[in-house]
């Protein structure tokens, strides 16, 4: 029984180190077919270190780091003005991208890869040896890199991001237009604007990352701004904003504490007003006979109670000693609600805002954000919201970062994952357009004739018509605590709905912080402009069809203790 046991034994070392022989054979022939797909050649004989050299071999195979038209770039090295223009010149310029070819995989795969790329690789491209430099042909004057960071930021006044096109350009334009007078590029994406410049200066090394929209030129870094001059740039903008008309108001009592800076001379006209309180940052300009005021919306100066204009139509004279004064809007930004952060610790409340597709979710987050100073988050990933500003789209949807989270899902399952919800619903017929026009051009275009004019658009009112309903009825029917919102209550009272909004997520916010938001209501994604198509796309049919889907949802509220829908959602 010995021998037999003992041949057993060497015959079972001999398959285990055949099978480890094998599995690293296996591994080996499987890198190097991947690195042949992928078109990496290694060059042949010694060279000096490089970027592609540096990178591990894992690296390497997963395709991390290679010099795509996306990335190469070293941010611990920036641009110094006394180089010489081609040593500033990024290697990008230089050697052009290799292209890769990547083994074929399933369409999950694909997602799960692409999803992860821009969760985890969304920072400013890592350039080589060399760092970008200022923009060459800027039509604004570089000033140099600042130190501007948190709420002491002095360069708040327009704020906005592009996480994929943002240039010195874009950035210079748009400061342009509001009357601003400088205008400054951080980690690539951001853009702000201001009428003061930043009081520390820094090393230009330290502004090392690149434009997202413009390969080699530099904008800031984290906490870093590239600050551009584009005063001369004001005159010939072709969008620029000029003053707005807001109403004659009747003055406060004590205009010296409401209004904190005036200028007076004679023949003072709306444009001198209106361009005396842009350079100090103020959205309000007041002109009360040759008296020049710039303000702020306060409670003792809300803009609600206007007056008949005649009365602000007297001689200058007259119109001081009759109390009277024209309140002008000025092109630049109230800036008291425009910082915006993370919750500092994990919500212990988990709430959904929740709406129909088309209700003016994006809307009510940027009322909330501005409200309240803190991100909203998402169900799902946007990446045009998130390009433009709203940051807690790149969060995790259960992080418990966000003050609250954008769903238009429906079910049992998905609402009694939240905590409380606030419900928006806005007239079905309205929704219904505003999606058919997200869907066929995006956020902020209009359906083009050829999709009004199809059988997609029938298709469409028969098939999300039933889903405004039901997503109503189901959030009543499941949700554990509710707070109801009209749009078109939020649109015609802002600010008492806000508040309420503000309350229930348990946030205490100033009055000045709503008055402030209300002066910035519109935010970055509303439609300009009248639609192309005919103001009556729905037929007899559809109306049918949706006018007893707004009975059925009337009912629901009333049976739950709520107030029924508008007057003007009645089936007309």
């Amino acid at each position: 029984m010995a021998k037999p046991f003992f041949r057993l034994q060497k015959f079972l070392r001999r398959t285990q180190f055949l099978l480890f022989f094998l599995t690293a054979a296996y591994l080996m022939t499987g890198s190097l077919l991947l690195l042949q797909r992928a078109r990496v050649a290694l060059p042949p004989g010694p060279r000096a270190p490089g970027t592609l050299q540096a990178l591990p071999v894992a690296t390497v195979a997963l395709g991390v780091g290679l010099p795509d038209g996306r990335a190469l770039r070293d941010p611990r090295v920036s641009p110094d003005p006394l180089l010489h223009e081609d040593a500033l010149r990024s290697p990008l310029a230089r050697s052009p991208p290799v292209p890769l070819r990547w083994p074929r995989r399933n369409r999950n795969t694909e997602l799960r890869q692409l999803r992860r790329r821009w969760f985890h690789h969304q920072g400013s491209p890592t350039l080589g040896p060399e760092a970008p430099r200022p923009a060459a042909l800027s039509r604004g004057t570089y000033l140099g890199c600042f130190r501007d960071e948190g709420q002491e930021r002095t360069l708040k006044g327009v704020v906005f991001y592009d996480l994929r096109k943002m240039t010195v350009t874009h950035c210079q334009d748009a400061c342009a237009e509001r009357s601003y007078v400088y205008a400054g590029l951080e980690a690539g994406a951001d853009c702000y604007c201001g009428n003061r410049l930043p009081a520390l200066r820094v090393g230009l090394k330290e502004c090392n990352q690149e434009c997202k929209g413009e390969k080699g030129t530099v904008c800031g870094a984290v906490d870093r701004l590239s600050v551009y001059r584009v005063d001369a740039l004001l005159s010939s903008s072709r969008k620029r904003r000029t003053a707005t008309y807001r109403g004659c108001f009747r003055l406060p009592e004590n205009v010296t504490q409401t209004f904190p800076t005036s200028l007076v001379e004679a023949n003072v006209t709306v444009e001198t007003c209106s361009g005396f309180c842009s350079q100090k940052e103020f959205p309000l300009a007041v002109l009360r006979g040759w008296e020049c005021y710039c303000a702020y919306p306060t409670p003792q100066f809300n803009l609600r109670d206007a007056v008949d204009s005649s009365l602000c139509g007297q001689v200058p004279e007259a119109q001081r000693l009759a109390g009277y004064c024209e309140v002008y809007q000025t092109p630049v930004q109230d800036t008291r609600c425009t910082d915006r952060r993370f919750l500092p610790n994990k919500s212990k409340v988990f709430v959904a805002l929740s709406s129909f597709p088309g209700a003016g979710n994006t809307w009510a987050r940027h009322l909330i954000e501005h409200a309240t100073g803190f991100y909203t988050g998402s169900y799902y990933f946007d990446g045009t919201l998130y390009n433009k500003g709203f940051k807690g789209e790149k969060d995790h949807w259960r992080s418990r970062r966000t003050i609250c989270v954008k769903t238009h899902e429906s079910g049992k399952r998905e609402i009694e994952m939240f905590d409380s919800a606030i419900l928006l619903i806005r007239n079905p017929y309205r929704s219904l357009v505003a999606e058919f026009n997200r869907k066929c051009a995006g956020h902020l275009g209009y359906a083009p004739d050829r999709n009004w004019k199809s059988k997609e658009w029938p298709d469409f009112v028969n098939s999300y018509a039933s889903w405004w309903s039901s997503h109503v009825l189901d959030w009543l029917k499941y949700g554990k605590r509710l707070l109801v919102v009209h749009y078109e209550e939020l649109r015609r009272s802002l600010v008492p709905t806000l508040r309420e909004m503000v309350a229930f997520l348990n946030v205490s916010v100033s009055e000045e912080r709503l008055l402030c938001v209300e002066n910035n209501k519109e935010g970055s994604f509303r439609r300009r402009g009248r639609r192309p198509q005919d103001p009556e796309p729905f037929t007899p049919e559809m109306k049918d069809l949706i006018n007893g889907y707004i009975r059925t949802v009337d009912q629901a509220l009333r049976d739950h203790n709520w107030a029924g829908l508008p007057r003007e959602y009645v089936p007309r």
